[in-house]
């Protein structure tokens, strides 16, 4: 995926703010400024506590969907930032009339620009997971890959449910995602990536790249690490969502769906439903 007059961010820092159960919301924060977007934030405490903990300032919150676990922190955050329209609230536009995302500000669609002080974010649109899907694109030096926060979209090493979309619509929103440039940083919504993996292995026992990643993933998580980010390498080869064009990944699906042996919408189909399954 290319953009047009694409923003480069050089003075980005990303800090991975953990809430909830087992969520994700992120502090992008310009060093020149030091102020920060928040995505996601699904409560507002870790999310107050991290910004005072990193000494900045909230400047706009950056929602990829309506669901009240990444939007619940939205009214306190902005009330504690002084209230009013100072703070931008960002998310889709098909949102907006039904007030799914508190003290939304600004409805976007897909290619806008996003913008605080030196950080620049461009919009993709991702229905599948909700109507209002969208995930933030931002470069962070000139020719670099940047990051990507995808929300429920896509997740390491797996996807979000499809609720208001269908599955057509989320295997082209994966794949939008996925054109992006291979070394881009994933930012996504939940610590779900041990589990998603071991439903990988399910599908491509033989996959050497998936055992690997999955060893990696579970020896950070014994340390107390994240697995947040990941890159759309790592997902490119171990994350059978977007591996629908490989030969074991169709060979998988078609045993749930003999369709998928020949259309990469039903194998993603199939996958989903059997992941949904997965114990």
């Amino acid at each position: 995926m290319r953009s047009s007059g694409a923003h480069y961010t050089p003075r980005m820092r990303i800090v991975t703010v953990p809430c909830l159960a087992d969520n994700f919301c992120y502090l992008v924060i310009d060093e020149a400024t030091r102020r920060a977007a928040v995505v996601d934030p699904g409560e507002a405490a870790p999310v107050a506590a991290a910004l005072a903990r990193e000494g900045v300032t909230l400047g706009a919150v950056w929602a990829t969907h309506h669901h009240p676990d990444h939007v619940g922190g939205v009214r306190d955050l902005v009330r504690g930032a002084g209230g009013g329209d100072a703070i931008e609230v960002v998310a889709h536009a098909t949102d907006k009339p039904a007030a799914r995302v508190p003290g939304q500000t600004r409805a976007v669609e897909d290619g806008e620009q996003v913008a605080l002080d030196g950080l620049h974010a461009q919009v993709i649109y991702n229905p599948g997971h909700t109507l209002g899907a969208i995930s933030y694109w931002l470069r962070d030096a000139e020719g670099g890959a940047g990051a990507v926060f995808t929300g429920d979209t896509l997740f390491g090493g797996g996807c979000g449910r499809v609720f208001e979309g269908t599955p057509a619509m989320m295997h082209a929103s994966l794949h939008r995602i996925a054109a992006l440039p291979a070394a881009t940083r994933v930012y996504f919504g939940h610590e779900y990536t041990v589990a998603n993996l071991r439903f990988a292995a399910a599908v491509e026992p033989g996959s050497a790249a998936l055992a690997a990643r999955a060893t990696a993933v579970a020896a950070a998580r014994a340390r107390g690490e994240h697995s947040t980010p990941s890159t759309l390498a790592d997902e490119h080869a171990t994350n059978p969502f977007l591996r629908t064009a490989e030969a074991a990944v169709r060979a998988a699906a078609a045993t749930r769906d003999p369709a998928a042996a020949h259309d990469p919408v039903a194998a993603f189909a199939a996958l989903r439903t059997w992941k949904n399954e997965f114990k």
